[in-house]
């Protein structure tokens, strides 16, 4: 974070928080958070400030969206560096603002600036890109990376919706490892910061978002190394997984091919893989197949009392739903989400630790009512959990450490 004025006398100097995800597919979001107080006299800085951040956004394909929820100050002073940032954008993604204070919101409205959309809050504005979604409109210039060549389809613009939930529900946990390492290593803001743990990423092939919740749980280091006396450990046994020739290094392609094999046991047409993000404490949405966008756009919500999944974690056993019109177990608006994508019964199965905990949940959907799984079926199941189980601590253990300790080397290094 810098200051946009540097002008001592100004109360509160305006501040902009860019929660930054470089390199990241088209539906991705740059969330500009906003606080402080914006004069005539910073709104020049401001200006060329945002201009940066928009630019940036455009670059890397990224939608942006302005959190102005604590500008102290508006008025024409905004309304003049809005009309400045957004007059050259012609054909690109319009600029969203969200949770404007009433001056500001007032102002953007009557001035009818084009190239920006007004809503009071996110959600409201995911909502509306929704609807927009089912509606035929004109094309515009600009089409995001995920995009058809010729025409974006309604299941891309679902894919854009949902991504930003993603995206927006990360964004806090990267700035939380953004912070912890400015603290510990003395960095000089928060781009630093975020390179290391691009870097870090990139090197080791670990997901960012599973790297920056590490370094939020993890215990700080004490010394120049952070987890001293550990070992190299073997690769588990694994009976299912093993198939293939997978590398058990590349998560991706492991969490693929936990799904590719349940679908096989269970002759399934579609399901999914949810693990547990130890920052949140929270189930994500890791992979999925057959699974319509309507039930996908559910998962990522975060909604997870009244499913089958939140009931698998917490019990720590197999949960089947014969018949998910009548199961009192689903919530309504789960079994509404189900019913609509066509899903009549489904099957959740917990991939549990050896401590006993819950680390990610493995689920089944079939479209006809009363289907359950055979006692081979799910034996084999619990098997491919039990694989599951087994690489998750191996990989947490041994690739996500060894960029833990990479990153801290890195950021150690200059200060020697």
């Amino acid at each position: 974070m810098r200051p946009s004025s540097g002008r001592p006398a100004a109360p509160a100097p305006l501040v902009i928080e860019s929660s930054v995800v470089e390199g990241l597919p088209a539906e991705g979001a740059l969330l500009l958070r906003m606080s402080g107080s914006l004069d005539a006299h910073g709104a020049r800085a401001w200006s060329d400030e945002l201009r940066g951040h928009l630019e940036q956004a455009d670059r890397a394909g990224l939608r942006p969206v302005l959190d102005m929820a604590h500008v102290q100050l508006g008025g024409a002073a905004v309304l003049r560096t809005l009309s400045e940032t957004t007059r050259t954008r012609t054909g690109r993604p319009d600029l969203i603002i969200v949770r404007a204070r009433p001056g500001v919101r007032e102002a953007v409205h009557l001035a009818r600036l084009t190239g920006v959309q007004l809503y009071a809050t996110l959600d409201e504005a995911l909502r509306e890109l929704a609807r927009a979604a089912s509606r035929v409109e004109e094309l515009p210039a600009w089409r995001s990376q995920i995009a058809d060549p010729l025409r974006p389809s309604y299941e891309d613009l679902h894919k854009e919706v949902r991504a930003l939930r993603a995206r927006v529900r990360t964004a806090p946990v990267i700035g939380m490892a953004q912070g912890v390492l400015m603290v510990r290593y003395g960095l000089p803001d928060s781009g630093s910061a975020f390179r290391a743990l691009r870097e870090a990423s990139q090197r080791f092939n670990v997901p960012l978002r599973v790297l920056v919740s590490a370094v939020v749980v993890a215990r700080p280091p004490s010394g120049e190394v952070w987890f001293p006396g550990r070992r190299c450990l073997p690769v588990p046994r694994l009976r299912i997984l093993a198939r293939g020739g997978r590398d058990p290094r590349y998560r991706r392609q492991m969490i693929d091919a936990v799904l590719h094999e349940a679908l096989a046991v269970g002759r399934s047409p579609a399901g999914y893989v949810q693990l547990v993000d130890p920052a949140v404490n929270a189930l994500t949405l890791e992979t999925h197949y057959g699974c319509a966008e309507a039930f996908l756009d559910h998962l990522v919500r975060g909604r997870g009392d009244g499913t089958a999944d939140a009931a698998a974690r917490t019990r720590g056993c197999q949960v089947s739903v014969p018949d998910v019109a009548t199961d009192p177990l689903l919530s309504d608006e789960c079994r509404c989400a189900l019913l609509t994508t066509g899903a009549r019964a489904l099957q959740s199965i917990p991939v549990l630790s050896s401590a006993g905990s819950c680390t990610g949940v493995i689920s089944l959907h079939w479209t006809d009512a009363g289907h359950r799984p055979t006692a081979a079926q799910a034996e084999a199941l619990a098997l491919l959990a039990s694989d599951t189980a087994a690489w998750l601590s191996w990989y947490h253990r041994s690739v996500l450490l060894d960029a833990l300790e990479h990153l801290h080397r890195a950021l150690t290094r200059p200060a020697r």
